[in-house]
């Protein structure tokens, strides 16, 4: 039998195992007894049960996994809390746990689906490493695009907190209403720094938390702005009008690039997807035409080489037109 075959039964039989296993951990961690105990003492010292999500997350250390044994086999990863951090910049509501479940199961699949169609192994292994890297890509297009949405929100955030310090409020009455009043992502981060400065945390550390949370370098400047001012005092609503105006320059600027380097851009595009593009033609019109790519040694040389070689060339043009300002 072919050694593919085995493994895909292999790795199958571990995914079930994960899948079981994971369905148990969701449902006792909702509905089991040490759930409804920690519900029911929460809604015990908050005052009738009113309470926001934003508001019990800072009460407790965030979990990687739903279990405790997952969540010491997880410990052992390397820069595992890096790994939480992506999660909470994504938005998404995954523990490590889940993340790396989801990357473990999906390749077996894959490898059985390619086994079944009867795919050159390289093929099938290659699609197997796509589908195991699938979770990571989705919750990165997540986390860039969560972060765009607070970059762009980050100005507006400025005048209204320093809207609010000229009509006399204090500052932390100012992020309330940020945090109340201005639109997602961004009024449920400030909601956490409110938060977390009402349960002790100081105005300096809560605001540290939330650029470690949103790295964004605008953000940083705001941080440093207003702790600075804390220290030596000063007029921090004219402060935070000057970094309003120069993360407003510096878009204008930036959309200005993107427009210059459109057409490197979709140059970019258009030279990698077109060879992929062609070979589906080819495979549709004429499938015998391409059989020497798959079944000679010299043809599978050329497939790797062109395969690298365009990789390269992706990366390369994707650094020539990517402009930081």
């Amino acid at each position: 039998m072919n050694p593919i075959f085995y493994a895909s039964i292999i790795l199958l039989f571990v995914a079930v195992v994960l899948a079981t296993s994971g369905v148990y951990e969701y449902w006792d961690s909702r509905h089991g007894p040490t759930a409804r105990r920690v519900a029911a003492r929460i809604r015990a010292v908050s005052a009738g049960g009113q309470v926001s999500r934003e508001r019990l997350s800072i009460l407790k250390t965030r979990m990687l996994a739903e279990s405790e044994w997952l969540t010491r086999l997880l410990l052992l990863i390397p820069r595992v809390h890096a790994l939480d951090l992506f999660l909470q910049q994504s938005g998404l509501a995954w523990s490590v746990g889940r993340l790396v479940g989801t990357c473990a199961v999906l390749p077996p699949f894959v490898l059985m689906i390619g086994t079944s169609v009867a795919l050159p192994w390289f093929v099938t292994v290659a699609l197997a490493v796509f589908a195991a890297l699938l979770p990571i890509v989705y919750v990165q297009r997540r986390r860039n695009r969560r972060i765009q949405q607070l970059e762009r929100q980050l100005p507006d955030v400025c005048d209204m907190l320093a809207r609010a310090l000229r009509s006399g409020h204090a500052f932390t009455g100012a992020i309330d209403m940020v945090g109340n009043e201005f639109a997602e992502p961004m009024s449920g981060e400030f909601r956490i720094v409110f938060d977390e400065i009402n349960y002790g945390v100081s105005i300096s550390e809560a605001l540290t938390n939330l650029a470690t949370r949103v790295p964004i370098r605008d953000l940083r400047y705001f941080v440093i702005a207003v702790v600075i001012q804390r220290e030596t005092g000063g007029n921090l609503a004219e402060v935070l009008d000057g970094i309003t105006a120069l993360i407003r320059d510096r878009f204008k600027l930036f959309d200005k690039v993107r427009v210059l380097s459109a057409e490197g851009r979709m140059s970019a595009w258009v030279l990698g997807l077109m060879p992929f593009g062609v070979g589906a033609a080819m495979m549709v019109l004429n499938p015998a035409f391409l059989d020497i790519l798959w079944h000679d040694p010299a043809g599978i040389k050329m497939v790797a080489s062109s395969s690298v070689g365009m990789l390269f060339g992706v990366f390369w043009m994707r650094h020539i037109v990517k402009i930081r300002v």
